[in-house]
C-alpha cells in the first residue's frame, strides 16, 4: 500500500478570475516550499441534550473554510504573486532615467550620485530603492553594481553599495542610465486589488489532488535572522476544497531557481544610519480578511478585506542610545532593509522600505553576554510621500529584482 511522502507532494497555484471558482487548468505555477499546511477546516457542533443514558447522541458539521499557510525560504521572484496580493497592488517597473550626466563622489561607506539636470524625485526614484548605473564611460567600480538609496534630493542620490565594495569618484560622465532594478509594489491609497488563488496539493505517489479555492493572502511574516536563511510564511483564508484522483493543473510552469536570501548579505538602515549590530528583524503584514457565516450555506459568500496592518520587531546589541531614545521620545524613523542573493556586485536582491515607524518598546536582556535590546515597532501610513517626493505614500514598499 502506497503512503504519501512529503518529497513527492507538489504545490501549485494560479490566480482566480472569480473568487472561489477554479481557473483554467493550464498556466499554473509550481512553488518552492518548506511546508504547506493549507487545509479545509469545519465548524463542529456537539449536542448538549441531557439524556437518561448519560451519553452524547449527535455531532454535526457546520461552516467550512480553507485555512493554513505556505512557509518557505525567501528568494527573489518566488513569492511575488502573493506579496502583491497581500499589499493589494501589482509589482510594476520604475522607468529608467536615461541620458544622465553623473558625478560620483565620496569615500564610503556612503557615496553621492549627482545628476547635472532633471530630478530623481520627478523620475520616480525613492529612498529604499536599489539601483544600478550603466552606459556611458563610467568606471568599472561604478557600473552595474547594486546601489542602495539611503538619501535623496532632486539632484543628489546618497547611496551605499550592497556588497560593501568601493566606488570610484569621477565625473561628470555623460549619457548614463540609472535603473531601479526589477519591480516594486506597495500598499496603495486607491485602486486596491482583491486577489484570490486556487492552490493545489498534488500527491503524485498516491494520485490524490486537493484543490483549495478562494484563497486570499491574509498574512505575511518575514523573518530575517542574523545567522541563517531568511524565511517567509504566507497565511491564507479561502473558501472550499475539491478532491480528485487526477491532478487539476496540467503542465505547470517550473518553480523558480533563484538563490535563497540571508540577512548577512545586505544592509539595514534605521533613521538614516546603517546599523551593523542588529541581531534579528521580523516583519508582519496582516490583511484582516474575514468571512461571515450565513443561513442556508455551509460556506461564506465572500471573504472581506480589512486594513493592511504592518508591524515588526528588531533586536540589536546595546551599543548606544539611538534606538532606545527613539522609543523614549516617540520619535518616528524610517526602516530600510535589503538582502542580496550573494556578494556579487549585481546580485539579485529583495528590499523592504517602511517610511514611518514608531517603536513600542525597548527591553534589554541581562547576563554574561553581549546585551541586546528588543524593539517592537508599528509601521504607519506615510501621508507626506508620493509623486515628486523621496518616499512612497504608503506603509510598506517592496522591491524584488525578479518580480
Amino acid at each position: 500500500m502506497a503512503i504519501a511522502s512529503g518529497v513527492a507532494k507538489q504545490l501549485r497555484y494560479k490566480q482566480e478570475s472569480a473568487w472561489g471558482t477554479a481557473p483554467g487548468a493550464s498556466g499554473a505555477q509550481l512553488m518552492r516550499r518548506v511546508e504547506s499546511s493549507i487545509d479545509l477546516v469545519k465548524d463542529t457542533y456537539q449536542s448538549n441534550e441531557i439524556r437518561a443514558d448519560y451519553q452524547i447522541s449527535d455531532f454535526r458539521h457546520g461552516g467550512r473554510r480553507v485555512e493554513g499557510s505556505i512557509r518557505g525560504e525567501l528568494s527573489c521572484g518566488t513569492h511575488k504573486d502573493f506579496i502583491a496580493a497581500a499589499l493589494r497592488r501589482d509589482f510594476a517597473a520604475v522607468t529608467a532615467a536615461t541620458g544622465l550626466s553623473l558625478t560620483i563622489a565620496g569615500t564610503g561607506p556612503t557615496y553621492t550620485v549627482t545628476r547635472g539636470a532633471g530630478s530623481w524625485l520627478t523620475d520616480g526614484f525613492k529612498v529604499g530603492m536599489g539601483i544600478r548605473l550603466s552606459v556611458g564611460t563610467l568606471h568599472a567600480n561604478n557600473i552595474n553594481k547594486n546601489l542602495y538609496i539611503v538619501g535623496l534630493t532632486a539632484t543628489i542620490a546618497t547611496v551605499m553599495t550592497m556588497n560593501g565594495s568601493a566606488m570610484q569618484a569621477e565625473g561628470p560622465i555623460a549619457s548614463c542610465t540609472a535603473t531601479a532594478t526589477g519591480k516594486t509594489t506597495y500598499v496603495p491609497t486607491t485602486g486596491h486589488l482583491d486577489r484570490s488563488f486556487a492552490i493545489e496539493h498534488w500527491y503524485a505517489d498516491i494520485a490524490q489532488s486537493e484543490l483549495f479555492t478562494g484563497c486570499k493572502a491574509d498574512t505575511i511574516a518575514l523573518n530575517m535572522p542574523a545567522t541563517g536563511i531568511a524565511g517567509i510564511d504566507i497565511g491564507f483564508k479561502g473558501k472550499d476544497i475539491t478532491a480528485a484522483t487526477a491532478a487539476y493543473y496540467t503542465s505547470p510552469t517550473a518553480a523558480t531557481t533563484s538563490g535563497v536570501l540571508a540577512a548577512a548579505n545586505g544592509l539595514l538602515v534605521v533613521g538614516g544610519s546603517a546599523i551593523a549590530t542588529v541581531t534579528g528583524l521580523t516583519l508582519n503584514v496582516a490583511g484582516g480578511y474575514s468571512g461571515e457565516a450565513v443561513v442556508g450555506s455551509n460556506s461564506s459568500p465572500a471573504i472581506f478585506p480589512g486594513r493592511v496592518n504592518v508591524s515588526g520587531q528588531l533586536t540589536a546589541l546595546f551599543e548606544d542610545a539611538t534606538l532606545r531614545d527613539a522609543f523614549l521620545n516617540e520619535t518616528e524613523v524610517a526602516l530600510l532593509a535589503v538582502m542580496t542573493e550573494s556578494n556579487v556586485a549585481a546580485a539579485n536582491f529583495f528590499a523592504v522600505t517602511l517610511p514611518r515607524i514608531k517603536f513600542g518598546g525597548a527591553q534589554k536582556n541581562d547576563g554574561e553576554r553581549g546585551l541586546q535590546g528588543t524593539f517592537p515597532f508599528q509601521a504607519l501610513f506615510n501621508g507626506s510621500g508620493g509623486s515628486g517626493t523621496s518616499s512612497e505614500q504608503t506603509t510598506l514598499m517592496v522591491q524584488d529584482t525578479l518580480a
